[in-house]
């Protein structure tokens, strides 16, 4: 399957597809129980990452089973082998567009577990990579050990009788890079797992000066659909200003919408509602969303112990007075040799909005939250921590120590 934008579309695609025959159990008067089938089709997704110009992954097979504890040897795996492997720029995958990784039929009923098998770096075109320059060379993303029994994702998903369905594999590709302290990239990838049922979308415009330029390096923003101060999804807009926030899940309704850009400050539209009925707009390209330009000022220092910086990433989370708490950017990634992190963030005050039907939406300053932030720091099999940071005046140091989860 090509790379496809989705709304309407996938969905049209998912749902229109003819009904498969059922088979098994069969004819001559056998009494045994007709076991029904499906087909599972599953694309590729992406979240934007933190500045570089592409990352490229190279997939093998995606491999499910019906029960989370199988190991890779256990019988009952099904598989899609992609033949020859799928090399992709995750990056061209942002709002909403999908990478089809295949297709295969399978019983119907609930599976548990997704490995996500990538291609080994080897002596020719590096399969896992990243460019820091449109025009620079293949930097090699050094893979997971193990890597050979995949990329191990854990999340129920239905397969349902008779009919296509469709599972989204989200590359949080921000969280998923670390840059090692001798200067090489590691790649630790997060995924999550969506189902493209039910699904909405929240959709907008920028102004021209927070649209990505690869010519100038220039960053644009980043739109973020968060829940209590927890990203769900994000995307960046395209050349023209215009952004889709897919696969949202309805349930959750509604979402705070998120809009940080390097040298700029941050603006929030407060509970913006997200429903399978029509695509949710929060501007036009007649009245864009603009954010206003910004002194940046840092957060760093150096986390420990040595065992959580593998794992460890910070967060910086904003309380915004009179609205929600929210992340502010990207997720910095702490460097996993030497525990450095840093995150740079606005000293403008932030600007809040209520969503409306009404376009366009009314910001206003919201002074008493003016440099205040919380760096949130975790890392796998130790206790979160969160500590207040005041960037009002200056960039501060702020070193942190993780303690190990009971």
């Amino acid at each position: 399957m090509p790379s496809v934008s989705w709304f309407p579309r996938a969905l049209i695609v998912a749902t229109a597809t003819a009904a498969l025959a059922a088979c098994g159990g069969g004819g001559g008067g056998s009494s045994q129980p007709v076991q029904q089938q499906g087909t599972l089709r599953v694309s590729l997704t992406d979240s934007p990452s933190c500045g570089y110009a592409n990352v490229f992954v190279t997939v093998e097979k995606v491999r499910v089973h019906q029960s989370a504890s199988a190991n890779d040897n256990a019988a009952g795996w099904s598989e899609i082998v992609l033949s020859p492997a799928k090399r992709v720029d995750v990056l061209t995958l942002t709002n909403g567009v999908l990478e089809g990784l295949g297709q295969m039929p399978l019983t119907a009923g609930q599976y548990q577990q997704v490995r996500l098998v990538l291609a080994e770096n080897g002596s020719g075109a590096l399969a896992n990579a990243l460019r820091l320059e449109p025009t620079g060379p293949d930097i090699p993303l050094a893979t997971p050990s193990g890597q050979q029994s995949g990329l191990k994702l854990i999340r129920p998903f239905t397969v349902e009788p008779n009919r296509v369905s469709d599972l989204i594999l989200d590359f949080l590709v921000c969280d998923s890079i670390v840059r090692r302290g001798n200067g090489t990239y590691a790649l630790k990838p997060v995924i999550q797992i969506l189902e493209a049922v039910n699904v909405a979308a929240i959709a907008g415009n920028v102004g021209a000066a927070h649209v990505p330029n690869a010519a100038s390096g220039q960053e644009g923003a980043l739109v973020t659909a968060q829940k209590d101060g927890v990203v769900l999804r994000a995307t960046v807009p395209d050349a023209v200003g215009e952004f889709t926030l897919a696969y949202l899940d309805p349930t959750k309704s509604p979402y705070d919408i998120v809009f940080t850009q390097p040298s700029f400050g941050t603006a929030v539209i407060a509970s913006v509602p997200a429903t399978t009925s029509a695509v949710t707009r929060v501007s036009t390209s007649g009245g864009p969303i603009l954010l206003y330009a910004s002194v940046m000022r840092t957060a760093s220092g150096i986390l420990g112990p040595e065992g959580a910086r593998s794992t460890a990433v910070v967060r910086a989370r904003q309380a915004i007075v009179g609205g929600p708490t929210v992340q502010v950017g990207p997720v910095a990634n702490v460097s996993d040799t030497t525990g450095a992190y840093s995150v740079s963030l606005p000293a403008l005050a932030p600007r809040l909005a209520a969503y409306s039907t009404t376009l366009p939406l009314s910001f206003s300053s919201v002074a008493a939250s003016t440099g205040l932030y919380a760096l949130r720091a975790s890392a796998s099999g130790y206790a979160m921590q969160d500590l207040s940071v005041n960037l009002s005046a200056s960039s501060v140091v702020q070193n942190i120590t993780l303690l190990p989860t009971p």
